[in-house]
């Protein structure tokens, strides 16, 4: 009994308590206040914002003579597509260019091999230093590694435009642009870059040596055998080695 009647205590306290704090809200208008506020928020709507087009007065409208359906005239239909003389069907008069320009020479006009291309330069910019000088005959059966963007020759393979290794080269040993790079071969039939290889490339792709195409006056670059039907032993069409031709050669 004693334990009930302590509860009972608690709880009527308690419901006294809550009557009261009840009673303090709704004096300070608190319960009101709530009520306004979920109204209000329930009632608002966002605001759809009315689409515009936009007029652009101020730039006209710029449409082609092919959507407008205006015929071209003569004049402006040639000059509207750039070609140069050779597509136009204009033959280029090398007379008319200056004199002692070397580039338009009567040497110039000579079909040049590949491994000697004419260059203009200066020769002045034509230095080479000891370091470039010794690092260049240290890679002897190498492809060269010293990089020369005027003496330079690039090979069609590995396409590293250096210096050769070839002692006797004038044209990388004296930066003599008007020499052959003996370090580079060159096709007898289209004297193209397709036919410049250096002696790396050569021996690994083709397993020639770059002394017997050298003496060799009518060798032909592996691009112009082909397109004679001409189907040789050469290591790339044979076996899969690559750039292995070292082990696959120690091996037998």
């Amino acid at each position: 009994m004693g334990k009930l009647r302590a509860k009972s205590d608690y709880e009527s306290l308690r419901n006294a308590r809550i009557v009261e704090n009840q009673a303090r809200l709704a004096s300070l208008g608190v319960h009101k206040t709530i009520s306004d506020l979920r109204s209000i928020v329930s009632s608002a709507k966002p605001k759809v914002r009315k689409w515009q087009k936009k007029d652009n007065v101020i730039t006209p409208v710029r449409r082609s003579t092919r959507f407008k359906g205006t015929p071209l005239s003569s004049s402006l239909a040639s000059n509207s597509l750039r070609r140069s003389n050779r597509l136009r069907g204009k033959a280029i008069d090398f007379e008319e260019r200056e004199e002692g320009t070397d580039s338009y020479s009567s040497e110039g006009k000579e079909k040049r091999p590949a491994n000697a291309p004419l260059v203009t330069i200066d020769d002045a910019s034509l230095q080479l230093s000891p370091e470039d000088s010794s690092r260049r005959c240290n890679r002897k059966e190498g492809r060269g590694s010293v990089y020369n963007s005027i003496c330079g020759i690039c090979c069609h393979f590995c396409r590293q435009k250096t210096l050769c290794a070839e002692n006797d080269c004038k044209r990388c040993g004296n930066l003599d642009v008007n020499q052959p790079c003996i370090g580079k071969t060159d096709c007898s039939v289209c004297h193209s870059s397709n036919g410049v290889l250096c002696r790396a490339c050569l021996k690994i792709r083709y397993g020639e040596e770059l002394e017997e195409v050298r003496e060799n006056k009518e060798w032909m670059c592996p691009h112009c055998i082909e397109e004679k039907g001409i189907n040789p032993y050469w290591i790339c069409n044979s076996s899969g080695v690559g750039i292995q031709i070292g082990c696959a050669s120690a091996d037998g």
